[in-house]
């Protein structure tokens, strides 16, 4: 029939391919299925194939993208469809400019995520947050809410910090303010610098990005080659 019904005739995945194929699908929308399909090189598909496999951590759970741009809300998509490569070597000249992309931060995430160690950032995002906050009412719940979470002693993600520290992040919930975690977030700030970024940067993942692999016909020269985020980083429905 096509090259989708083809595809749909050596695959016994979910659905059986007549009843996708069947007289109640919609033809139209098969047809334009099967025309985008036809319309990708082979050598185009297997690339993907391969950079999903070389990347594979980041797409085996779709829960770990979990901010935006703004960072103000969880589990949505990251709205970032391509970066340039040229952006994403500068996140290896510091910190500051890995976390402050936003595919940058959803990298990041996802490589702490897999390392199982992402109170760090998670912290460090909560406080970015809690900055943000515009009505005074409000800065009391939210700061206690990141305090349990990450500070105290039963911390259900406790970061970890040194004893004067958290002492003194204690001492400002009593009165709570916007720079109240400031301390606390610059330490955790420094701790990542030290430790899961110079990991990051030698990672598989990173080098992936960095220098991807040529997809299709080889580029003009001089243009600029991209990195598509989209197909890189956590989707999150």
């Amino acid at each position: 029939m096509c090259a989708l019904s083809n595809c749909l005739s050596k695959t016994e995945a979910t659905a059986p391919p007549a009843a996708f194929l069947s007289s109640s699908a919609n033809p139209t929308l098969l047809d334009k299925m099967c025309k985008g399909l036809a319309g990708l090189p082979a050598s185009c598909l297997r690339s993907a194939k391969d950079m999903k496999h070389r990347l594979g951590f980041l797409l085996q759970k779709s829960d770990s993208c979990e901010h935006n741009s703004s960072h103000s809300k969880k589990d949505k998509v990251v709205v970032c469809q391509r970066v340039s490569q040229e952006e994403v070597k500068k996140w290896a000249e510091s910190l500051e400019n890995l976390i402050n992309h936003e595919c940058g931060l959803a990298a990041f995430k996802a490589f702490l995520k897999s390392e199982y160690s992402e109170e760090n950032i998670d912290f460090w995002i909560s406080c970015e947050e809690y900055k943000k906050i515009k009505s005074p009412s409000k800065l009391s719940p939210k700061a206690k809410k990141i305090y349990n979470e990450f500070i105290s002693v039963q911390a259900t993600k406790e970061v970890n910090l040194d004893s004067c520290t958290r002492e003194e992040t204690s001492r400002n919930m009593l009165e709570p303010t916007i720079t109240c975690f400031d301390e606390a977030q610059k330490k955790i700030f420094n701790l990542m610098e030290k430790d899961s970024y110079r990991r990051f940067l030698k990672s598989r993942f990173y080098l992936d990005l960095a220098n991807p692999s040529n997809c299709g016909s080889e580029k003009q020269k001089g243009a600029k080659s991209s990195v598509d985020c989209a197909s890189l980083l956590p989707q999150c429905a």
